[in-house]
C-alpha cells in the first residue's frame, strides 16, 4: 500500500470518528450546548467506546449528536404537515404520521390484529401470552402493563392525584375524573341511534339500547328470570335471599331498594317535590305525578286486548282483565271464597270479624261497606223531605 492511499484511508477514518459527549447531565432545565464536548476515539482519556451512565452519553456518529442537542435547546426541527405537530427527531415524525395515515404496519401472528407501534404489538400479545412481567411489591397481583401496575399500586398507598377543580373530588384514576366532569358540564357524548336520546356515559347506553333490542343477558340462577341490566338483577336475587339492606333512620323499616327508601322518606318529611303544572297540585313521586296529568290530558295509553277498553293505570288494566279471565288471585283464609280484587276480600273478612267500619252520622246503625251506608241514608233523606210538605 503506497503512503498516498494511506493517507487517504486515514483522512476517511477521521470522518467516521466516533464522538463522545462529556459532561452532559440530565436536569429539567435547558443547558447550553457549548457544554457538550467532542472527544474522539484516541482522545485524552484513552478508553474504548463503553455505556457510559446517566452522566455522560455516547454517541456514535457525528449527527447524532445533534440530534442529541435538540434535548437541550428544546428545538423541534420536524413537522406535520397534517396537523402541525412538531418533533424533535425525524423517527418521531414518522411515528407520529401513522395517526393520520392509518398505517398498521405491526400484526399479531396470534389473532392476525394490526397496531401502528411495535410496543403496542407488544403489549397486546400478552393477552395471548398470558405474560404478566409486573408484579405489585404489596401484594401478589401482577399485571401484563406497566400503567396498570401503577394504578394498582395506588389502592396501598391510598394515592388520588386528579383533583375535580369544580367540586375538589379527588381520583385515583385519570378516566374516573373525566367521568366525574360530566357531572358539572352536563356533557352526553353518547347518543343512541334509534330514539336520540344522549348519554353521560357509554355503559349507560349500552345499557339503554337493551330497551330498543329487548336483549337480556342477565339471568337469575334461582327462577330463570331475565334481565337487561345487571343493577336490575341484583336487586331482583334480593327477593329469594330477604335481603334488604335500606333500612329508615325514622322508624326502621327496611326496603331492598334504595329509591324505594327515598320514597318511603317522604312520608315523615312529608316533602311533596312534584308538582302539577296544569292544577298545582304535588306528589312524593314522579310516577304519581305522571298518572295524575292523565287526568288533565285525557290520556289513556293502556288497552285491553280483549275488549279494547282503555285505562290511564297498568293496575286498573291488570284488575280490569280479571273479568275476562275469571282470576281471583284473592283468598279468604276463613273459608274458602276467592276474590278478583283486594279490596273485596277486605269487605269480605269483615263478615267473619263482625267489624262494621260506616256508622250513620243520623242514626246508631253501622255497615260493612260505604255502599250499605249510602242505600241507608236515603231513609233519612226521605224522611226529611217528607218532614218539609
Amino acid at each position: 500500500m503506497n503512503t498516498e492511499e494511506s493517507d487517504m484511508r486515514r483522512q476517511w477514518s477521521l470522518k467516521r470518528v466516533s464522538v463522545r459527549l462529556v459532561d452532559c447531565r440530565k436536569t429539567s432545565e435547558m443547558v447550553d450546548s457549548s457544554n457538550c464536548q467532542l472527544l474522539n476515539e484516541n482522545g485524552s482519556s484513552g478508553e474504548p467506546d463503553q455505556h457510559l451512565n446517566n452522566e455522560k452519553k455516547s454517541i456514535s456518529k457525528t449527527t447524532l449528536l445533534k440530534k442529541h442537542q435538540h434535548r437541550h435547546t428544546g428545538e423541534k426541527p420536524y413537522d406535520c404537515d397534517e396537523c402541525g405537530k412538531r418533533f424533535a427527531y425525524l423517527g418521531s415524525l414518522v411515528k407520529h404520521q401513522v395517526v393520520h395515515t392509518g398505517e398498521m404496519p405491526y400484526v399479531c401472528d396470534h389473532c392476525g390484529k394490526r397496531f401502528p407501534k411495535s410496543r403496542t404489538l407488544v403489549s397486546h400479545i400478552r393477552i395471548h401470552t398470558g405474560e404478566k412481567p409486573y408484579g405489585c411489591d404489596q401484594c401478589e397481583k401482577r399485571f401484563a402493563h406497566s400503567g396498570a401496575l401503577v394504578v394498582h399500586q395506588r389502592v396501598h398507598t391510598g394515592e388520588k392525584p386528579y383533583v375535580c377543580d369544580q367540586c375538589g373530588k379527588r381520583f385515583a384514576h385519570s378516566c374516573s375524573l373525566v367521568l366525574h366532569q360530566r357531572v358539572h358540564t352536563g356533557e352526553k357524548p353518547f347518543v343512541c341511534g334509534q330514539c336520540g336520546n344522549r348519554f353521560a356515559y357509554l355503559g349507560t347506553l349500552v345499557n339503554h339500547q337493551r330497551v330498543h333490542t329487548g336483549e337480556k343477558p342477565y339471568d337469575c340462577d334461582e327462577c330463570g328470570k331475565k334481565y337487561g341490566h345487571p343493577g336490575s338483577l341484583l336487586m331482583h336475587k334480593r327477593i329469594h335471599t330477604g335481603e334488604k339492606p335500606y333500612v329508615c333512620v325514622q322508624c326502621g323499616k327496611k326496603f331492598a331498594i334504595s329509591r324505594d327508601l327515598v320514597k318511603h322518606m317522604r312520608i315523615h318529611t312529608g316533602e311533596k317535590p312534584y308538582g302539577c303544572d296544569q292544577c298545582g297540585k304535588r306528589f312524593a313521586n314522579s310516577c304519581a305525578l305522571v298518572v295524575h296529568q292523565r287526568i288533565h290530558t285525557g290520556e289513556k295509553p293502556y288497552v285491553c286486548d280483549h275488549c279494547g277498553k282503555r285505562f290511564a293505570r297498568s293496575g286498573t288494566l291488570g284488575i280490569h282483565k280479571r273479568r275476562h279471565t275469571g282470576e281471583k288471585p284473592y283468598g279468604c283464609d276463613l273459608c274458602k271464597m276467592r276474590f278478583a280484587h283486594s279490596g273485596s276480600l277486605v269487605l269480605h273478612q269483615k263478615i267473619h270479624t263482625g267489624e262494621k267500619s260506616y256508622q250513620c252520622v243520623e242514626c246508631d246503625s253501622s255497615f260493612f261497606t260505604l255502599k250499605e251506608l249510602r242505600i241507608h241514608l236515603q231513609i233519612h233523606i226521605r224522611e226529611t223531605n217528607e218532614d218539609c210538605t
